[in-house]
């Protein structure tokens, strides 16, 4: 316990020192641009109306950047220090406590520029810190002597036994192993003792820290938790299946039992409404501004083939809702969708080089090649995605969003393994990570693996890139539409 207390208070002393001097770096190289013109008289310019004399605040902005470092987590242990969202988050808050009284007197407009411009810059800076203080620390600080002293329990032989010391125990970094702890009496190379003799392991030992990494009978599991425990060790559990990283345990009382709940982290009610906020504006103003390009459109698909000018068809929405997605008619009236079905499904059952075609300049794409069913003018709107446009129609409904995971067929699902029902967490949007990461050129599995990373990893920071790299992705065909 005295270690684990040296160690905390080594770390949060370090990483306080550290961000301070971060921010007076910071602080000096900002005055050096803008007061002494160092990169010029322009920047210098720039910099006086973003960060005008006096609105650093001095040591104010440093104590307030301090404490909202500490109020979002940024001095925890593990990787949240190394988070760049937490620390952004934390600069925010510090700079918004300090420009509060700056607010009655300077005005909304003059501060929001001073914050923003405030927030960028020392969060960058303390992203760069960060990051050159662990390197120094890898570099410089004798790990031997430093770092938590691991013994896991499990066996490293079993599947993902190895690879966890190896991620948690390198070489450099800051633990180090004593050892396994065998749940079965394999002998192998490290091998510490039996778990039933923990407790004088422990004792022998002195592990910091317990990882448990193998299957233990309740017994077994019993011992080892209390004897952790009670000899003061920090005690973490590698999750048991490889979905369980992606659920948020907690402890929950029923009728006077204690039970963890599994839940999964999914999009809090502001997140949502200033999400559904951004879709209503982007999605109104883009209606307004495309408007001309839609009539257009429109009268080309009436003159190049008899039909209606817009096509309704039923996709999947979050949690399994059902709506009707609106498009510009791109194929010959009636057509069948028997041969996009058959496809679909070959592509969900088969390996990815089977159902992968070969495109006009010899390289796969994913997707039905040379459709007799697509008009020439719906070739045309699918290799520019213009037949996309009405989709902003389903936006401002509510039924999408602007960013998000691709809208599936109801005829998909019948083909889904548990792990892609998990793209139904959150509303299908326009544009993705899909479309942004190649499209037509990714198989169907490698598209749902996209569209799952774009749901665990959500931010609207994240939605801003997918937009702005959607733009020369439709421009230049990139992924290959038609």
């Amino acid at each position: 316990m005295r270690r684990h207390l040296v160690r905390s208070v080594a770390r949060v002393t370090t990483l306080l020192a550290a961000d301070l001097g971060g921010y007076l770096v910071a602080r000096a190289a900002i005055r050096a641009i803008r007061d002494r013109e160092l990169l010029g008289s322009g920047i210098a310019q720039v910099l006086q109306i973003g960060v005008p004399l006096g609105s650093l605040g001095g040591w104010q902005l440093a104590a307030a950047l301090l404490l909202g470092l500490a109020v979002t987590g940024n001095y925890g242990r593990g990787d949240r220090r190394r988070d760049s969202a937490a620390l952004f988050a934390g600069v925010a808050l510090g700079t918004g406590l300090s420009a509060w009284g700056a607010l009655w007197q300077s005005g909304a407009e003059a501060v929001a520029i001073q914050f923003a411009a405030t927030t960028l810059g020392m969060w960058i800076a303390l992203v760069l810190e960060r990051r050159a203080l662990d390197w120094l620390v890898l570099r410089f600080v004798p790990g031997e002597q430093q770092a938590e002293r691991v013994v896991f329990v499990g066996e490293p032989s079993d599947r993902g036994g190895a690879r966890v010391e190896q991620h948690l125990a390198p070489r450099r970094g800051g633990m180090v192993s004593l050892g396994w702890v065998s749940t079965n009496g394999t002998s192998h190379a490290g091998l510490l003792g039996h778990v039933t003799d923990f407790w004088d392991l422990v004792q022998r030992h002195a592990p910091d820290t317990v990882v448990l990494c193998g299957h233990l009978a309740d017994d077994e599991f019993e011992a080892v938790v209390s004897a952790s425990i009670a000899a003061g060790c920090r005690l973490l559990a590698v999750p048991r299946y490889e979905g369980l990283a992606e659920v948020r345990p907690g402890l929950v009382w029923e009728r006077g039992l204690p039970l963890v709940e599994l839940t999964v982290p999914s999009l809090r009610a502001q997140q949502l409404l200033v999400k559904r906020l951004v879709d209503l504006v982007m999605s109104g103003l883009g209606l307004i501004l495309v408007s001309p390009l839609m009539l257009v459109v429109a009268v080309a698909i009436k003159l190049g083939s008899s039909g209606p000018v817009f096509f309704h068809q039923e996709r999947v929405a979050e949690g399994g809702r059902r709506f009707r997605v609106l498009k510009f008619r791109t194929m010959w009236h009636g057509a069948s969708e028997a041969a996009h079905k058959e496809f679909v499904t070959r592509m969900l059952r088969d390996d990815n080089d089977s159902a992968g075609r070969r495109g006009a300049d010899g390289s796969t794409v994913y997707k039905l090649v040379n459709d007799d069913r697509v008009t020439p003018v719906g070739r045309w709107l699918r290799r520019m995605s213009l037949d996309e446009l009405p989709q902003l129609v389903n936006v401002l409904r509510g039924d999408m969003s602007l960013v998000g995971p691709r809208p599936p067929l109801p005829y998909e699902l019948e083909q889904y393994d548990h792990w892609q029902f998990d793209r139904l967490r959150v509303k299908p949007g326009i544009t993705g990570l899909w479309q942004v990461s190649g499209r037509n050129r990714l198989s169907y599995r490698q598209m749902c693996e996209l569209d799952l990373e774009y749901v665990r990893q959500w931010s609207l920071w994240l939605d801003f890139k997918i937009l702005l790299k959607t733009v020369p992705v439709v421009l230049l065909n990139s992924g290959r539409a038609a």
